[in-house]
Order: structure tokens, then C-alpha cells, then sequence
């Protein structure tokens, strides 16, 4: 008797240790991977899987899947009510299968694709008072069978997996919209310029794939994307006498230009949740040997965000038509970039954005394919 008092008591410490650790993150890819090694943990089995349910057509998804064959597994599609992961699904209640590969709602396709035997399994919903979310599913005992005290701690971890999934949403819808209103406010500056349509898109694309390259993590990669966004944001205080001159600007002309990322850091600094995003826009005018503007920051003082910038907006600038002169071709443009290197940008950056080149045209082409 005490023997399974200590192991209810240890996985009740486990569960709540686990659930801290869940809840943690509004990172939905964090929530959903910290589900699946909490799952695995608390009843001690071979591998599991979060499956959810994928609103638009009712079809579940292996979102993540852990364990040595989980990177095949994660990309199985199941049909509404298909398999025990769909049958829970619809019933709303957990369920134990101690001979997996003899129950008839088994879906064999995932051990087909994965190469993995699946003997036993608990299996139970991930819901909260409004809907079914999905299922979590914990895969093959590695020591004796699944039992009822194994399923009830499985059923309370899914209903605080429930929680963060519906929390790390909610951080995502806001984080769409608020990138939306970025992108929005972006636009509205391309607008009053006819000859700069989709220049922020290109600059991001641009910038972010220089980011990837470098190895940049997904916080960084975030505020990179909203800095490449928001780079000319400072130019709704250019007028357009200067904005939108048909022709090389004068010397003065040239200095209120020059003002725009300052305007930019000085609008932006009224949303503190933009902290992180000003730096990369305020210097992607800045120059690796300090003769840029506004802040005449130099070398590896320029943020990183901000020489990724410069080299992604002087390409696009180059590469696309000015009511003063025509577009200059990529191999022109790459030559201006690597004379410049070490002067005007940071040599890595350079070097970093043509290695990337390659795939970044092989995603436009996909892209005019589509459209």
C-alpha cells in the first residue's frame, strides 16, 4: 500500500512540476513539445504524440510527436473520426488500449510511416469547457501496462496542456494582429510612392534570410521581421515635396531625408513592447565605417538587425526602378554590395546574403507560381 501511495505521491509532484514547466512559454511550438516529454515522463513511457484537432476541416494532425521514430510521425494527417486518437476525439472520453494492433479503430498508417510498433496506448482528449482541442496520446509502457491511475494523471496534465494551447493561441492571434497593423502602417508609406510597391515585403524576405542563415533564434528572427517592417516608417514625416521628388534630391532636400529613421524611433518609442525593434530600424542607415546616419554608430557598435537591414534595402533600392534611373540587375547590385563591404556594410552580412540568394529566388519563383 505504501508502495503506490509513493508512486502517486512522486507523479503528483511530477504533474505539477511539469504543468509549471508547460504553462511557462506562450511559444505554441514550446507548449506543444513540452506536452509530449511531460506526458512521456509522468507514466514512463517509449513515446508520444499531441495531436490536434485542425479547425478549418475538422481533420487531426500529429503536430509534434517525441520518441526515436517521432519526426515521421508528426506529419500524419487523420480524417474526422479516424483512429483512436479520432474516436477520443469525438467521444470526449480518455481510453486505455492494452492490444493496440488487434483494436479495430486503429489507424496502422502511423506505424507504417514511422516504422515504429505500437503495442499499448492511453489515449485522452485535450479540451476545454467550450471545445475538444485535440488529444494526447502516450505510447508503449516501459515497464509492465498503462493502468487507471496513469490515465487520470495523464487526463489532468491534458487539461493544463489545454490551458497553455489556448493561451500560446490567444498570444498568436495577438501577435498576427499586431504584425498585421505593422505590416498595415508599412503599406500606408508605400502608398504615398509609387515606385517603392512591395519594397517592405522584399526588405523583410531579404532580411530574414539573412537572419536564418546567421543562426539567429526565433526572438531574435521576431523582432528582426517587425525592425524590417517598420523600417521607413519614419518617412510619414517626410514631405512630399521630398518624398516624392522626381529627380536627385539638393543637399537640403538630402538632410530631411535623412531624418526619417529618427522620426521612426521617436514614433515608435511611444509602444514599449517595440523596445527591442528600435535599434534595427533607427540604424539601418548607419555605415560600417561610422559615416551613416543618424546616430554615426560604427562597425560591430551598428545592432545587428540594423546592418541585416542596410544590406537587404540598398539591394531592393538597387534593384528596382527610381523615377531617375532604372532597375540595376542582381550580378550589378552584388558587385556594388561586395565593393562596399567593410565601407558602407558589414562584410559578413554581405557575404551571408549571397549564399542565401539562391534560395531566396527559389522561394519567389514558388511564390509566382502560386499567384
Amino acid at each position: 500500500m505504501n508502495e503506490v501511495s509513493d508512486r502517486k505521491l512522486a507523479q503528483l509532484n511530477t504533474l505539477m512540476e511539469l504543468t509549471a514547466l508547460v504553462n511557462s512559454t506562450l511559444d505554441t511550438h514550446e507548449v506543444r513539445k513540452r506536452a509530449i516529454e511531460a506526458a512521456t515522463r509522468l507514466v514512463n513511457a517509449e513515446a508520444g504524440s499531441l495531436i490536434l484537432k485542425d479547425k478549418e476541416n475538422n481533420e487531426l494532425f500529429f503536430e509534434v510527436a517525441l520518441g526515436d521514430k517521432g519526426e515521421k510521425v508528426k506529419e500524419i494527417r487523420l480524417k474526422k473520426g479516424e483512429g483512436i486518437a479520432g474516436w477520443v476525439t469525438e467521444k470526449g472520453k480518455p481510453v486505455i488500449v492494452h492490444d493496440v494492433q488487434s483494436d479495430p479503430r486503429f489507424f496502422r498508417g502511423a506505424d507504417d510511416r514511422s516504422e515504429f510498433f505500437t503495442r499499448d496506448m492511453i489515449c485522452v482528449p485535450v479540451k476545454t469547457k467550450e471545445e475538444i482541442l485535440g488529444v494526447l496520446q502516450t505510447i508503449n509502457k516501459k515497464e509492465g501496462n498503462f493502468d487507471n491511475e496513469d490515465m487520470e494523471i495523464l487526463c489532468a496534465l491534458a487539461n493544463q496542456v489545454a490551458v497553455a494551447i489556448e493561451n500560446a493561441n490567444l498570444y498568436e492571434e495577438l501577435k498576427d494582429t499586431f504584425h498585421g497593423t505593422a505590416q498595415a502602417l508599412a503599406e500606408t508609406i508605400e502608398k504615398r510612392d509609387p515606385y517603392t510597391g512591395g519594397h517592405t515585403k522584399r526588405v523583410m524576405n531579404y532580411s530574414l534570410a539573412i537572419g536564418r542563415m546567421l543562426g539567429l533564434n526565433r526572438t531574435e528572427l521576431e523582432n528582426l521581421k517587425l525592425s524590417a517592417i517598420l523600417h521607413d516608417i519614419g518617412k510619414i514625416g517626410v514631405k512630399d515635396s521630398v518624398l516624392l521628388k522626381d529627380g536627385k534630391l539638393e543637399a537640403g532636400e538630402i538632410e530631411a531625408m535623412n531624418l526619417h529613421p529618427k522620426y521612426g524611433s521617436e514614433i515608435l518609442s511611444h509602444v514599449k513592447q517595440l523596445k527591442d525593434v528600435i535599434p534595427g530600424m533607427r540604424g539601418h542607415h548607419e555605415k560600417y565605417d561610422g559615416t551613416g546616419y543618424p546616430d554615426g554608430l560604427k562597425s560591430s557598435g551598428i545592432p545587428l538587425p540594423a546592418r541585416i537591414i542596410a544590406v537587404a534595402d540598398t539591394f531592393d533600392a538597387m534593384t528596382t526602378d527610381r523615377p531617375y534611373r532604372k532597375a540595376r540587375t542582381a550580378d550589378d547590385a552584388f558587385d556594388e554590395l561586395k565593393k562596399n563591404a567593410g565601407r558602407q556594410f558589414d562584410p559578413l552580412v554581405v557575404d551571408v546574403f549571397l549564399k542565401a540568394w539562391p534560395e531566396i529566388r527559389r522561394g519567389e519563383k514558388e511564390m509566382e507560381i502560386v499567384l
